[in-house]
């Protein structure tokens, strides 16, 4: 925004140097038109005087009149050939203005919506992750109380001793084990009795 602004500003500038130097170039138009106007006039007076040869001095001077007359035409034409160059520059320099003014504008847009997509894309990444911890939270709860009742089944048959202490996961299974290989071994007693 800050370079949309500034381009924005060199933009107006150059603009304003462009229309006043068209102004330059229509009052030097102006002059060029008036001093050639002078210009016919003095030489159709200078035809008519050159008639009447009494008025010979008067000639000469007409005469250097013309001359410095033809002089400052060429200078008004060289000074509107300069500016006519200026305003070709300064036309090109606005169009180069207004092209990064439009380039720097499509990349503003261009960064506006992907900063938008990322945004969107992060709202969605949080509401996964409140949903990942929701089902978390539910999966460990139904996980503590699993291990609850296995140990609740466990440490609640006959001949065990209950936990004086928080068991750990480790200490179950030994439990477990133990109230397996009890029960195959109690197994493998009746079936050698022969009882079913």
């Amino acid at each position: 925004t800050g370079a949309i602004s500034s381009l924005q500003r060199q933009l107006e500038v150059q603009e304003s140097q462009l229309r006043r130097t068209k102004s330059e170039k229509e009052m030097l138009q102006k002059k060029l038109r008036e001093r050639e106007n002078q210009l016919q006039a003095m030489s159709a007076k200078f035809c008519s005087l050159r008639e009447e040869w009494k008025h010979e001095e008067m000639m000469v001077t007409m005469e250097k009149e013309n001359c410095s007359l033809r002089q400052v035409v060429t200078e008004q034409e060289s000074k509107l050939a300069e500016q006519n160059k200026l305003i070709s520059e300064l036309q090109g320099t606005v169009s180069q203005l207004q092209a990064e003014v439009l380039t720097s504008r499509y990349h503003s847009h261009k960064q506006q919506r992907a900063q938008e997509a990322i945004q969107s894309h992060a709202e969605t990444l949080q509401h996964r992750e409140l949903q990942t911890r929701v089902a978390l939270e539910c999966i460990t709860s139904r996980f503590e109380r699993y291990r609850s009742k296995i140990i609740q089944a466990t440490f609640s048959t006959a001949g065990s001793k209950p936990p004086q202490a928080e068991v750990t996961d480790e200490e179950v299974l030994e439990a477990m084990q133990k109230i397996i290989n009890e029960r195959m071994e109690f197994h493998q007693m009746l079936k050698q009795k022969g009882i079913k």
